[in-house]
């Protein structure tokens, strides 16, 4: 059974940060594009940031580009998103997801239908 588990989240004023982790097992990291989305109240699930340790080629949303970066942990079998310069807008639960990526790693699989397991998300919320 494959699991996805995420930590990490919590409250963060404006401008500040804060680091997701998501476990998995080895051969997901291996073998599995991950991802990161977020999901605010009322919105759809948004792609975050991608990595393929395959290739080592990392995806981000426009929104997030120079203040999120996301990186793999071979020794603790983690993918990380480290998230700085947080804005209100950033508020959300953050999940972490695994999918095959069939078109190869140059696409940002942005679409949650390209992933087939997902974790059970943790809260970031952004506030003064």
């Amino acid at each position: 059974q494959v699991q996805l588990v995420e930590s990490g989240g919590g409250l963060a004023q404006p401008g500040g940060s804060l680091k997701l982790s998501c476990v998995a097992s080895e051969f997901i990291l291996h073998y599995y594009t991950i991802a990161w989305f977020r999901q605010a109240p009322g919105k759809g699930r948004e792609a975050v940031s991608t990595i393929s340790s395959r290739s080592g080629t990392t995806h981000y949303a426009d929104s997030v580009k120079g203040r999120f970066t996301i990186a793999e942990d071979n020794a603790l079998n983690t993918v990380d998103l480290q998230m700085n310069n947080l804005k209100p807008e950033d508020t959300g639960v953050y999940y972490c997801a695994a999918g095959s990526a069939p078109l190869g790693d140059g696409v940002f699989y942005s679409d949650p239908d390209d992933y087939t397991y997902w974790g059970q998300g943790t809260q970031v919320t952004v506030s003064l």
